[in-house]
């Protein structure tokens, strides 16, 4: 299969730009491949991460994880973290389980675009150019953005448009 295309532009690149902060992995480096065990045939664990810098004012966060690269015309989510509390500013190597014991309390997961529970794990098509994956973490001026687990990733993604104060992100690659 031919999976030559252009490249998508980074996603929030599209958007207006909020304040920011900072976010880092002990797991992944900004630019660099993942590890495998952050692939879809490789374990699906979600990498640790951690911020900081965020404004005073945030009441909630938002963590997800988008693959502009795959052959579709709309991306792909691998995962949605909703309703973490201000006072979390980390989540644990492998927070995104399926059962969501790694995570918050409050805090849930929406399905991933492949209808899996939890973080779904990188997955570009083998043959296909490196895909990046944009961990982003939403400082959000409201407590909950009033979803539930039968909302959809991209519910997600326009309610956090309208309740983002910062955003902080970082891209790691994958291929098979």
């Amino acid at each position: 299969m031919d999976f030559t295309r252009p490249t998508p532009p980074d996603p929030y690149s599209l958007l207006p730009v909020p304040a920011t902060f900072e976010l880092t992995s002990a797991d992944i480096t900004a630019g660099d491949p993942m590890p495998a065990d952050h692939a879809a045939d490789g374990g699906n664990t979600s990498p640790a991460l951690a911020w900081s810098g965020f404004p005073a004012e945030t009441r909630s966060f938002v963590v997800s994880c988008f693959d502009p690269d795959a052959p579709t015309p709309s991306g792909y989510w691998h995962w949605h973290v909703l309703d973490v509390p201000a006072s979390v500013t980390s989540l644990p190597r492998g927070a995104g389980a399926a059962d969501g014991s790694g995570l918050p309390a409050g805090a849930f997961q929406l399905l991933s675009d492949g209808g899996q529970v939890g973080f779904e794990g990188a997955g570009p098509p083998p043959g296909d150019h490196a895909h990046r994956y944009v961990f982003a973490v939403h400082a959000l001026d409201v407590d909950s953005l009033g979803l539930t687990t039968e909302n959809t990733n991209v519910h997600a993604a326009f309610n956090v448009y309208f309740h983002v104060i910062a955003r902080a992100t970082l891209t790691g690659t994958y291929r098979r």
